[in-house]
């Protein structure tokens, strides 16, 4: 049975699902992470919920197929079946890894404080995580959704604009022996940008549905 980890591993490739307008299920890959993915024409559904009870509920959507997995009306019906809260829906890019060695710029210091604001929120999804500082921004990557190695970055707003951004995520390739996937806002149009600029290619949309407070921790 393919897993939702096959599924990024043939995206990453470049070996996308079959544009059929269907929807994929699959368990999900941990207690901490569900939700949807959206590629061309095709939708993953991860979650440890009924697959039948996810099929009808996305028939009972008005609206065309190819959307229905990203429609408001499922995601709402999603969440309140599985008890989980949710952000917004991402683009979701990958980098492939950069042979060589450390990045030549900018310099990178490792940050060991695991109470570093960066980190702490890194933890509240991702596993595995390690944050490097630059001058004038935070690196971070961990390990998220199915497994696979997540970045995010922050540039001190005086830096801005002047390709700090794209310098720290292409370093993230430097860093990294395999694929490295982001999680942009659409709406944040600078990151899109930096993301592109250092050679991550988008590949589709996802919303990740995150447990509440209350269910305690769950790890990876």
């Amino acid at each position: 049975m393919e897993t939702l980890r096959d599924i990024l591993d043939g995206a990453a490739r470049g070996v996308l699902p079959p544009q059929d307008g269907r929807t994929t299920v699959v368990p999900q890959p941990s207690p901490r992470d569900a939700g949807v993915l959206a590629f061309t024409a095709h939708s993953v559904v991860f979650t440890d919920e009924d697959p039948e009870w996810v099929r009808e509920t996305l028939r009972g959507v008005e609206c065309d197929a190819l959307s229905a997995s990203m429609n408001p009306r499922f995601l709402t019906a999603l969440l309140e079946r599985t008890g989980r809260t949710a952000e917004t829906i991402d683009a979701m890019l990958v980098g492939s890894p950069l042979p060589g060695g450390p990045p030549p710029a900018p310099a990178l210091t490792e940050i060991e404080d695991r109470d570093h604001p960066r980190i702490r929120y890194a933890l509240r999804r991702r596993h595995d995580v390690r944050a490097w500082s630059a001058d004038g921004g935070v690196l971070v990557t961990g390990r998220g959704i199915g497994g696979r190695l997540e970045v995010s970055v922050e540039v001190d707003e005086p830096l801005r604009h002047r390709g700090l951004g794209r310098l720290l995520v292409t370093a993230a390739r430097h860093l990294a022996d395999e694929p490295v996937w982001a999680q942009v806002a659409p709406g944040n149009a600078r990151s899109i940008r930096a993301f592109q600029a250092a050679g991550y290619v988008p590949v589709g949309a996802e919303l990740l549905l995150t447990a509440r407070p209350e269910a305690g921790r769950l790890g990876p």
